[in-house]
């Protein structure tokens, strides 16, 4: 939620009654503790900070975190170790992503006080599997509180999530879509006019699956030839070392540390390592063909965009509803009367008028 996630949007989620994540992947350490403190100025509630640990700065920025008083910690990817003790011991409540019962397992081990599990349906990096499958194995696997993510939206996927389990849901597009978010207008449009069929997985960003709106410029990476790629790849780069401060060995090292050393070209590198600035072009400046609009495949089904304050209000409204829809008595085929050769006694005519 790099871009989308920020004070405001923080802020109205946390006022209405969710736990909102500041998005920090796209922010510089300065700008991260400014944010941090702007959300406490909007808002009493508790909230949390989204960070990368495979960022060369992650130290640091946990370090402001702390200083600042931030309440939670969530992860993209699982944290080290030695990273989560040092939150836990600042008293930071510790919630990694995942998208595997085995990195739900580590982290748990680790002492995660919570985890995030998303299925192949959510946004972004996103993985193969199922939420309706990944989510209880998951459940099954840790003891501690499990987090529902990818393809949910309202108020029915809630009570399913918690009939497998989970202690709750996170939603991001469906936060994306709503009077708080940031996104441009006519970018918002575009996500409300996507069918299933315009919402695609490409790997040509940086090697990983990535799950977004079909855009001209997911149709050109689908194109381009290795050259067109580099050159591509470093006009991108360049303009977000401008904006994150970043140096261009930490914009290689970013990208290898995505793919844990994997066997990348060097367009794919400099692309995982810059990818926010193409999401920046979409998301900030307007222009979704020239830019990435990272979606879950549950954008096909929203139609609106409410406040944070009544999407929330409504979603716990259906689950209520839904909930006291399946505690109803029903009529079974027990409770039915028995079919019978008898004839049935006529009913009395209306009196004339």
């Amino acid at each position: 939620m790099g871009w989308v996630a920020g004070p405001r949007l923080v802020s109205a989620v946390a006022n209405a009654g969710a736990l909102g994540i500041l998005g920090s992947a796209t922010m510089t350490p300065e700008r991260l503790r400014a944010a941090v403190r702007e959300v406490r100025s909007r808002t009493q509630a508790p909230f949390g900070v989204n960070l990368r640990t495979d960022a060369g700065d992650a130290r640091e920025r946990v370090r402001i975190m702390i200083e600042e008083g931030v309440r939670v910690a969530s992860f993209a990817l699982a944290p080290s170790e030695d990273l989560m003790a040092e939150l836990k011991a600042a008293g930071v409540l510790v919630i990694p992503s995942v998208g595997a019962r085995r990195h739900a397992e580590k982290v748990a081990a680790w002492g995660a006080d919570a985890v995030v599990v998303q299925g192949g349906e959510g946004g972004g990096h996103t993985g193969e599997v199922a939420t309706t499958v990944l989510l209880p194995q998951v459940v099954d696997a840790v003891d501690i509180p499990v987090i529902a993510a990818g393809g949910f939206r309202d108020g029915r996927g809630l009570v399913a999530a918690l009939a497998y389990g989970a202690a709750g849901v996170a939603m991001g597009t469906r936060f994306l879509l709503t009077a708080e978010s940031t996104v441009p207008d006519a970018v918002k449009a575009r996500y409300l006019a996507a069918t299933a069929g315009d919402i695609t997985v490409t790997t040509r960003v940086d090697g990983l699956p990535h799950r977004m709106l079909r855009t001209d410029l997911v149709a050109a990476l689908e194109r381009s030839g290795p050259l067109r790629s580099l050159l591509r790849a470093v006009r991108h780069a360049s303009a977000f070392r401008h904006v994150s401060g970043t140096t261009w060995p930490g914009l290689i090292r970013d990208g290898l540390s995505l793919r844990h050393g994997g066997n990348l070209t060097w367009s794919q590198l400099l692309l995982a390592a810059n990818a926010p600035m193409m999401l920046k072009s979409a998301l900030v400046d307007g222009d979704p063909d020239r830019g990435l609009m990272a979606s879950g495949q549950v954008a096909a089904l929203i139609d609106d965009l409410p406040t944070c304050a009544e999407l929330i209000e409504r979603t716990v409204r259906e689950a209520t509803r839904t909930l006291e829809a399946l505690h109803a008595p029903r009529l079974t085929r027990e409770d039915a009367p028995a079919p019978t050769d008898e004839p049935q006694p006529a009913q009395p005519s209306p009196p004339d008028t």
